[in-house]
């Protein structure tokens, strides 16, 4: 009996369509209500294929606090995704690939707002930026470094 339902559980999940979520959960991020790049980060996510939930809040300190991201490591926006933080603007590539993985870690941050990053567009110019891995001690590593344009000046 145990192996029919077995069988019929996998019978009945469905495939992943195209627009579908691609994580079981939401990504559940916490931004500051004045925040436009928070906003497209999130449209960056969601055409990436990930669910989101947007919880507007003025005191993101708190939120990083909660969730243990260390305040030296604060972006604009902090969210959570089956038990892992990110902090910033982490690109869509990185955070499939932490749920692909599954580190021991407390999660990615991307510090600042670097232009460039996913949300922080700014015509061709692109800052040099780093996704940083936070361990369970509040020590980063590296997760993946993006170059800069050789765009000077202005947008492009």
């Amino acid at each position: 009996m145990k192996r029919r339902s077995f069988l019929f559980t996998i019978g009945a999940t469905p495939f992943l369509q195209p627009g579908q979520s691609l994580a079981a959960a939401p990504i559940q991020v916490y931004k500051n209500p004045e925040c436009g790049c928070c906003s497209a980060w999130v449209d960056h996510l969601t055409a990436a294929g990930f669910s989101v939930r947007v919880t507007e809040t003025p005191d993101m300190s708190s939120i990083r606090r909660r969730f243990g991201m260390p305040e030296r490591l604060s972006g604009c926006h902090t969210a959570t995704l089956e038990g892992y933080v990110l902090e910033g603007h982490v690109p869509a590539a990185d955070i499939k690939r932490l749920m692909a993985t599954k580190p021991q870690a407390v999660g990615l941050a991307v510090p600042g707002m670097p232009v460039g990053s996913p949300g922080m567009e700014y015509g061709n110019r692109r800052e040099p930026y780093k996704v940083l891995l936070i361990d369970r001690r509040g020590r980063d590593s590296v997760f993946a470094s993006y170059p800069g344009s050789s765009t000077v000046g202005g947008a492009g």
